[in-house]
């Protein structure tokens, strides 16, 4: 009376209290390392999206999205592309940069940097060092006056202050009656700004597009290309494959996943090899479903016995052992889904809450440019982490099944 008769009772004898405790106790921990390895991947996946969020938007705050470069590093008829660019659609800024290397020297102390030339009032456009200063302003970059902006950790290393000044060394020669020596030419420090990149903060000085100019001696107007910031970052590969069609002769168009390609391969590799990792709790947990099944077959051999000779078909005893494994694949896995979302969703309130509680740092600022652990809950990370853990566990229901659908009654009930 009770349809599908292998369903009913498949789950009845999920239900029911078994005689054997120690199958009880198998069956919950399957269900609780399920339950754990969706959680941990969830959560872990969710937390390296975050960092790699964060990384992507501290990169991009001094990078643009697209950069149009000349050749010849020489470009003087600019204006019109940057103004036809500015019609386009999802262009939210564009800048004109100059980009050189030169060594900065203070007393006893040398360091290397990269100059680039900008325009104090296009580049906000482009960047966000604007929201990036510890001291000083962009407005101080006036042409003319040689004043720079450099990152906080060049600041350091040259043990300089706003208002000191300091000697650029270029790497062009300067033809002189005593022989041939390096340009070089002082300038004073207008500001100091820090945007939590390692790569910007200690090798980056920004000052006026034409005093760059003077500097490594380009003519008047010239510039090495220009910066372009789109309303969408992830639209930065098809509009520069579609600018690089539609640009001059002489110019080129190339995207931020393209500079930044090495590192963000790096992040999905280990984004890849984690998710591997912590599979295997769940593959594991699978593995005692297995287990606990074999186990329950065995001892339910007389049961089976009886239902075979009732008509019972085999392919109906097996469907009642895949339902009773099934189930608890399922309730391991939505447990795992409830913890898994809830913790990475919370995890940024939880970690400061732990780290007051046992007086301790997880990532501490003196060492890490990241000190919190943001997280970025992604569904798609969640469906597929869902779907594999619920297909393991209906997989690992199949041999047990199996073996119960070849249990012979005659054999079974021999000695009952």
């Amino acid at each position: 009376m009770f349809k599908p008769l292998p369903l009913f009772i498949g789950l009845r004898y999920t239900r029911a209290k078994r005689r054997n405790h120690f199958i009880s106790f198998i069956s919950l921990t399957s269900m609780l390392g399920i339950a754990l390895g969706v959680t941990a991947l969830i959560t872990v996946l969710s937390v390296m999206n975050g960092f790699e969020k964060e990384l992507r938007a501290r990169m991009l705050g001094m990078s643009a999205h697209v950069m149009i470069s000349a050749h010849n590093n020489s470009w003087k008829d600019w204006q019109p592309l940057a103004d036809q660019l500015r019609t386009q659609p999802h262009v939210t800024g564009v800048a004109p940069y100059l980009q050189g290397q030169a060594m900065l020297t203070y007393d006893n102390s040398v360091q290397g940097t990269l100059i680039q030339g900008i325009d104090p009032l296009l580049e906000p456009q482009v960047s966000q060092v604007t929201n990036k200063m510890l001291k000083g302003s962009l407005d101080a970059l006036r042409p003319g006056e040689f004043n720079v902006i450099i990152g906080n950790e060049l600041a350091l290393s040259l043990g300089v202050q706003v208002g000191d000044k300091i000697s650029v060394v270029v790497p062009q020669a300067t033809v002189t009656p005593v022989g041939i020596l390096p340009r070089m030419k002082r300038m004073t420090i207008a500001g100091v700004f820090s945007v939590g990149m390692h790569e910007y903060d200690s090798a980056f000085m920004l000052l006026h597009l034409d005093d760059a100019a003077k500097l490594l001696r380009l003519p008047e107007g010239h510039i090495h290309g220009l910066n372009l910031k789109l309303d969408e970052m992830f639209l930065a590969v098809p509009f520069s494959r579609q600018l690089n069609n539609q640009l001059p002769i002489g110019l080129h168009s190339s995207d931020w996943t393209y500079r930044h390609s090495n590192f963000f391969k790096a992040v999905n590799m280990e984004k890849t090899v984690m998710f591997v990792i912590l599979t295997l709790i769940v593959a594991v947990a699978a593995f005692n479903i297995v287990s606990t099944l074999v186990m329950v077959v065995t001892d339910k051999q007389a049961d089976i016995a009886i239902l075979r000779t009732l008509g019972l078909t085999p392919r109906m005893v097996m469907a009642i052992f895949m339902v009773q494994g099934t189930v608890i694949g399922l309730f391991g896995t939505l447990l795992g889904l409830v913890g898994g979302i809830s913790l990475a969703l919370n995890i940024e309130t939880l970690v400061p809450l732990i780290e007051q509680y046992f007086g301790i740092r997880i990532l501490s600022p003196d060492i890490y440019y990241i000190s919190d652990l943001p997280s970025d809950l992604q569904w798609v990370d969640v469906y597929r982490i869902t779907g594999l853990s619920f297909l393991l566990s209906l997989l690992a229901t199949l041999y047990p099944a199996w073996r119960a659908s070849r249990t012979q009654p005659a054999e079974a009930l021999r000695y009952e």
